[in-house]
């Protein structure tokens, strides 16, 4: 019997205790849509998330957890998976945010600096570790986008092959923010040449997004799920929607 799962996930992003957006990752290119994380988690659980995707901003940017009691505190008020990442450099940073009830820690930076961190911490925490990979231009950028790695985002994605990682998170950074549609065409041929399941992230705009994300899961494609952020905060989705049109069913 197949295990395989589709996911539409909504996202917070956290910067000075507030949900936020930035458009292609640029920090000087912020929009508030709201003061309280935990009722916006809320929010997003009563409509259906089967998951929630959390990123700490300014511990991405630090390089050091910044919102460690507003995550724990979110965690606490779901009954859904939660999946974490922004600032977890090493064990430590890793353990606090698994310990503090997220179901997944995701790793950036240190995948693309450190593959040792990586496969450490999938072994310590089997299931419980993803890995990011946040593309602008051909590059893997890290340190919360302010920088970009000399390595390819094939050599990341076979440090998260080989370490086990439950799931890799492509983001293509150009289109984040944006709402210009999901760079669906890269990320599925990036999935096709890894062996984990990957998560479209970045530019979700419409409802057509996440059905064209669904039609190539269905295809055979190596997906799990796609991420939006600003398009439910904006409206242009409904996240009830969002979530039948992930699951596989009609949308009127």
């Amino acid at each position: 019997m197949s295990t395989r799962r589709f996911e539409a996930i909504p996202a917070i992003d956290l910067r000075g205790g507030r949900c936020v957006r930035l458009v292609q990752g640029d920090f000087a290119a912020e929009k508030v849509y709201g003061d309280d994380p935990v009722a916006m988690a809320r929010r997003w659980e009563s409509e259906g998330a089967t998951r929630l995707h959390v990123v700490d901003l300014d511990g991405a940017a630090r390089g050091a957890r910044s919102h460690g009691s507003v995550i724990a505190a979110i965690c606490s008020a779901l009954r859904i998976p939660v999946q974490v990442g922004g600032g977890l450099r090493d064990a430590d940073s890793i353990a606090h945010v698994l310990e503090a009830g997220a179901e997944r820690a995701i790793l950036g930076t240190a995948a693309a600096r450190d593959p040792a961190v990586v496969e450490a911490a999938c072994a310590r925490w089997p299931g419980r570790v993803a890995v990011g990979i946040d593309e602008r231009d051909g590059k893997v950028a890290v340190e919360g986008w302010l920088e970009d790695a000399e390595i390819p985002s094939s050599r990341v994605a076979e440090t998260a092959a080989r370490a086990g990682a439950a799931a890799i998170v492509y983001t293509d950074i150009r289109r984040d923010g944006t709402g210009h549609g999901a760079n669906l065409d890269a990320t599925v041929a990036f999935a096709g040449r890894t062996t984990v399941p990957v998560i479209v992230s970045g530019g979700v705009a419409t409802l057509d997004d996440v059905r064209r994300a669904r039609a190539a899961f269905d295809g055979g494609a190596n997906l799990c799920g796609v991420i939006i952020g600003r398009a439910l905060y904006e409206g242009a989705i409904r996240l009830p929607e969002a979530v039948a049109a992930a699951a596989g069913g009609r949308v009127a």
